[in-house]
């Protein structure tokens, strides 16, 4: 018999139809955290699920990977295909219609908005006008030796900077630390369950915490 709908069974059941998916007991627990759902009693449904046939799974080590079950969903004939398809290829023929529009839309505009009027070219020439003085102030001062930065504000800047590269590198630590211990089990490729879960590292992004050492000082070498 089909869980009620408005049950914890029927609410994890409906959502894991609705994605068709692979999903774990800790991405479905995230996803109805709202309904007050939590992990263990999603892990404990997802079993019985599983028992009862209503969704197929596969182990990968300790980590349990779920899936709606296939069957229960209209798979189309060979000419339903080929009709979807040529839809389909319509669609992306219309959408490549549209955006050709679009870009020349936007360049209209752009070309419009640059186009300044008399009383913006004079708006736009007092503003430079007035930012030229200030850069000129600051020059001045500059020339004259003036501090800009007390020895204070610098060392206060750089304490600033070191906490949070800290607690950068502590964040980094934690989540290297845990990523480990839940895939060390794992056999499937770790960088596509990166990718389907939503993770994103600093490598990913191509950002490097060695680059950013403290403030930009470097050791001086000395030499023998």
């Amino acid at each position: 018999m089909a869980p009620k709908a408005d049950s914890v069974e029927g609410v994890i059941l409906r959502y894991m139809n609705e994605q068709n998916r692979p999903l774990n007991a800790q991405m479905v627990a995230d996803a109805l955290a709202k309904h007050g759902i939590k992990k263990q009693a999603v892990q404990k449904v997802m079993d019985t699920l599983a028992a009862n046939g209503r969704i197929s799974f596969k182990d990968y080590g300790k980590q349990r990977v779920c899936l709606a079950n296939q069957t229960q969903f209209d798979i189309p004939d060979i000419d339903e295909l080929d009709a979807m398809k040529k839809q389909n290829d319509q669609l992306q023929a219309d959408v490549a219609a549209i955006r050709s529009h679009v870009v020349e839309l936007e360049a209209g505009v752009k070309s419009t908005e640059s186009n300044l009027t008399l009383e913006a070219i004079r708006e736009k020439t007092k503003q430079l006008s007035s930012e030229i003085q200030v850069l000129e102030t600051k020059v001045g001062s500059l020339r004259e030796g003036s501090v800009l930065v007390t020895p204070e504000e610098r060392l206060e800047a750089k304490a600033a900077y070191d906490h949070k590269l800290g607690l950068w590198r502590r964040r980094k630590k934690i989540y290297q630390e845990l990523w480990g211990m839940i895939t060390e089990s794992m056999t499937e490729n770790l960088k596509d369950l990166k990718e389907e879960i939503g993770i994103e590292t600093d490598e990913d992004v191509g950002c490097n915490i060695a680059d950013h050492s403290s403030l930009g000082v470097k050791k001086q070498k000395t030499g023998y």
